[in-house]
C-alpha cells in the first residue's frame, strides 16, 4: 500500500527527528509516531475524499512544552514539572486537533519561558544546526525548541509563546517566520503561565503563508481565557480596519532608536537593503521617526516580566504544585518548601523570582513596579503616535484623525530582530558567570511590541556580507493593534525580495 502524501511527508518529519536528536530540539519521549501515522492516513483519505477538515489537516505541528496537553507530559523545562500530565489540552491544541492537525511532539525551552538562548533546561541546550566552526551555537529562546524543529524540517510548524521576544527571537536565528499577533487574539488558557499580560501563543513556520494557515486556526474568542478578547471587541477592531482609507502603497517607519552602535554591521545593511527593495519594488515610502521610551523598554520589561513571574510561580512549592525535592533538608528557617523551590527551580528561574518578589515589596514598589508601568503605558503612546491607524480599542480623540487615520503617520513599522548573530553557547555560559543580564540586550528590539501588545511578525532576508556561513537575518514588521493582517502582507513582500 502505498503512503498518501501527508503520511510520506511526517515520515521524513520523524526521520529528521531522529537524525538530529542530539540537537536537542524534541522533549524525550513526547512522539508517538504510530499515533502519527494514524493521523495522518486518515488525513489523506479526507483530502482525497475532497473534504479536508482544514488546510493545515494531517500536517505536523510540533507544540512548546509550555502549553499543556493532555496525553503528553508538560515540564517546562524544568525539574518542578518534571512528569506532569494534565488532565487537559490549551484551548490552542483543542483547536488544532480538530483542525486535523496532529502533534509532532513537545518542544524543548528555556524553563518555565525565562531566557533568550534556550539553555536554561533540564533536558539540556537546544544548538543550532548551523555553524561552520564546527562549535555549538543557541538557536535563541525561549521558544528554540519550537523554531530549530522548523528550521530543520522535523515538523511543518510549531506553536511558541512570546513574552518579550521568544517567538521572534529564535526565529530570526533559525532562518523561519516567528510570528507573534496581538495580545489577546489568541487563548492562554492552558498555557503555563510566565507573565500574563505579555505572553503571547505565537506560531513559526518556514513560510508566512504556513504561518497564516496555523494561526488562522488557533486565533478566536475563548470563555475560559479572561484577557481573550471578546466578540465585539473584534467587530469593532474590523469595522475600524474596514473604515481607514486603503493603506497602499505604505509608508513604512524605521526608529531612529534602534539604529545603534551595537547593531551588528551586516544586520544593518540587510535592513537597509530590505528597505530600498520595499520602496524600488512595491513603491513604498520610508520614513524616520522617533520612539523615545525605547531606550526605557528593556529595563521596564525585565521590571514587569519577574513580578508577574513571581506571583505565578508562588504555586509550586511541592505541597499545592510541583513535585516535592528528594532531599528533606529544609532552607531558610526549616520552611518547609525552601528546599523544594532551591532545587526543582534552575538558577534562572529563581534569580526572576528574587527580582520580581523584590520590586513588588513595599519597599520598592514605587520606585521599581509602579514606574516600569508608567514607562509601558509610555511605549504605548510612542506607537499610537506614530502609526497612521488610531488603536481601535481606545478612545477616538483629535482632530487630527479621520475615520481612525492619522495624516502623516506611518502603516508599519520595520526594523531587526536582534542585534547580532547568534553567540558560541560556551562564550554565552562563560559570559553569564560574569553578568547574567547579559542576555537582555538581545530582546532590545522585540520587547516594545510586547509590552504594547501590538502585533509583530520576523521574517527572514538575505544577509549582506554575513558573518561566517549566514544566509539569513531576521527583519521585524510591526503594526498597530488589531492589524495582524497588514503585519503578514508586508511580511510577505519582504519574504518574496528574498527568493
Amino acid at each position: 500500500m502505498s503512503l498518501g502524501r501527508l503520511t510520506q511527508q511526517a515520515k521524513q518529519c520523524l526521520k529528521r527527528q531522529f537524525e538530529l536528536s542530539k540537537l536537542n530540539a524534541f522533549v524525550p519521549s513526547t512522539t508517538n509516531n504510530e499515533s502519527i501515522f494514524r493521523s495522518c492516513q486518515d488525513a489523506d483519505e479526507r483530502h482525497a475524499d475532497g473534504e479536508p477538515l482544514s488546510a493545515i489537516d494531517g500536517r505536523l505541528i510540533a507544540i512548546k512544552d509550555n502549553i499543556c496537553t493532555s496525553d503528553q507530559p508538560t515540564t517546562c523545562a524544568s525539574a518542578m514539572l518534571q512528569g506532569f500530565q494534565s488532565p487537559f489540552p490549551a484551548t490552542v491544541v483543542k483547536k488544532l486537533s480538530a483542525a486535523g492537525a496532529v502533534v509532532a511532539g513537545k518542544t524543548n525551552l528555556d524553563e518555565f519561558g525565562m531566557g533568550s538562548h534556550t539553555v536554561n533546561s533540564i533536558h539540556g541546550s537546544v544548538k543550532s544546526l548551523w555553524s561552520t566552526s564546527g562549535e555549538e551555537r543557541t538557536v535563541g529562546g525561549s521558544s528554540g525548541g519550537s523554531a530549530l524543529a522548523v528550521g530543520t524540517e522535523q515538523c511543518y510548524a510549531a506553536l511558541g509563546t512570546d513574552t518579550g521576544g521568544s517567538v521572534r527571537l529564535p526565529a530570526a536565528w533559525t532562518g523561519t517566520v516567528g510570528f507573534k499577533p496581538s495580545y489577546g487574539m489568541v487563548s492562554r488558557w492552558g498555557v503555563v503561565a510566565y507573565a500574563n499580560s505579555l505572553d503571547t501563543v505565537g506560531v513559526i513556520a518556514r513560510s508566512i503563508k504556513a504561518a497564516e494557515k496555523a494561526y488562522d486556526q488557533i486565533k478566536g474568542h475563548d470563555l475560559k481565557d479572561p484577557t481573550s478578547i471578546s466578540p465585539s471587541s473584534r467587530s469593532r477592531i474590523q469595522h475600524h480596519l474596514h473604515a481607514r482609507p486603503k493603506p497602499y502603497p505604505l509608508r513604512i517607519g524605521v526608529p531612529i532608536e534602534y539604529m545603534i552602535s551595537e547593531l551588528h554591521p551586516s544586520i544593518h545593511a540587510a535592513w537597509s537593503r530590505a528597505l530600498k527593495s520595499l520602496q524600488k519594488t512595491f513603491g513604498h515610502s520610508i520614513h524616520h521617526i522617533s520612539l523615545p521610551t525605547t531606550k526605557s523598554a528593556l529595563s521596564a520589561y525585565y521590571v514587569l516580566a519577574p513580578a508577574e513571574a513571581s506571583s505565578n510561580l508562588a504555586k509550586y512549592d511541592g505541597v499545592r504544585y510541583g513535585n516535592k525535592a528528594p532531599s528533606s533538608k529544609a532552607r531558610g528557617n526549616n520552611v518547609l518548601f525552601s528546599s523544594t523551590r532551591y532545587q526543582n527551580l534552575g538558577p534562572e528561574v529563581r534569580r526572576r523570582i528574587l527580582l520580581g518578589s523584590y520590586t513588588l515589596s513595599s519597599t520598592a514598589i514605587d520606585n521599581y513596579f509602579i514606574r516600569a508601568q508608567r514607562i509601558r503605558r509610555l511605549v504605548q503612546q510612542d506607537f499610537n503616535r506614530v502609526f497612521a491607524l488610531s488603536h481601535p480599542l481606545l478612545p477616538q480623540p483629535v482632530a487630527d484623525l479621520q475615520n481612525g487615520h492619522r495624516k502623516g503617520g506611518v502603516d508599519v513599522i520595520i526594523s531587526p530582530t536582534s542585534l547580532n548573530f547568534p553567540p558560541l553557547i560556551s562564550e554565552l555560559k562563560e559570559a553569564y558567570e560574569k553578568d547574567p543580564t547579559r542576555q537582555f540586550y538581545e530582546d532590545l528590539y522585540t520587547v516594545p511590541a510586547s509590552l504594547a501588545g501590538l502585533p509583530a511578525v520576523s521574517v527572514p532576508a538575505p544577509a549582506v556580507d554575513g558573518q561566517e556561513a549566514w544566509e539569513k537575518v531576521g527583519l521585524q514588521v510591526m503594526g498597530q493593534y488589531g492589524d495582524d493582517d497588514l503585519v503578514l502582507e508586508v511580511a510577505k513582500e519582504m519574504e518574496g525580495l528574498g527568493k
